[in-house]
């Protein structure tokens, strides 16, 4: 003899609405992930390139780093600003370090140039760095008004020799860095302190700090000198 199965009209709504529930859950979460991947994708190497060329601009010192260890570290300030865009979009930065006392006798000039990497290469953004054909008429040049510098053409037509490429990628989630690079493995030739070559690692952390470490080795290999700074926007 069959017996029936009666069900409780209440429990089985309740089943329903966790049912329902875990559904919408499960697309919520679906959806925010794609919505996530979707944006990810959408920022391209232009963008980091950007990025980076933004943060790398401005005013920052060595202040705090010179603070906890006088004895190794002064203050330097460094400025930077944009000079002038390539054909190709690349962003070109002047760039100068002096002591703070003195930011009128800057004791390096630079130009960057900062683009999107290769497709054909690992990185996202390449910054190189080349010395200025006629560095005296560039000193102070992000003091001065726009109309009392060199024109984009000019500054162009002054970029000399290539010394350094660092390629930076993007930093993974939960470190300090937004950007963090080196040269290529054999670095670059540098006479400097003994040395034969160099190499440059380059981190932009998320409050508008930069690390720079530039170290030189001999030709055995020997570590001759290391030169680290850590650039802060006061």
């Amino acid at each position: 003899m069959c017996s029936g199965s009666g069900s409780d009209p209440e429990s089985s709504s309740n089943g329903w609405s966790r049912a329902r529930g875990l559904v919408v859950k499960s697309l919520v979460l679906i959806g925010g992930a794609l919505l996530l991947k979707r944006l990810t994708k959408s920022t391209t190497r232009r963008d980091h390139s950007r990025l980076v060329s933004r943060s790398l601009s401005g005013e920052k010192f060595s202040r705090e780093q010179a603070s906890r260890d006088p004895d190794n570290y002064f203050n330097i300030r460094m400025l930077s600003c944009p000079a002038a865009e390539m054909v190709d979009g690349s962003e070109v930065l002047y760039l100068e370090q002096a002591f703070w006392r003195t930011p009128q006798k800057p004791f390096r000039q630079r130009l960057y140039m900062v683009k999107p990497c290769p497709k054909e290469l690992k990185c996202d953004v390449e910054v190189s760095s080349y010395a200025i054909r006629d560095a005296e008429e560039y000193k102070n040049f992000c003091d001065r008004p726009k109309d009392q510098r060199p024109l984009p053409e000019e500054v162009i037509g002054d970029i000399g020799e290539h010394l350094t490429t660092i390629h930076l990628n993007c930093c993974d989630r939960g470190k300090r860095c937004l950007y963090e690079g080196s040269t290529s493995p054999g670095g670059f030739p540098n006479s400097w302190n003994g040395a034969s070559y160099c190499t440059s690692d380059l981190s932009v952390l998320k409050n508008n700090e930069i690390h720079l470490w530039d170290r030189g080795f001999d030709e055995n290999q020997n570590q001759v000198h290391r030169i680290f700074l850590t650039l802060i926007k006061l």
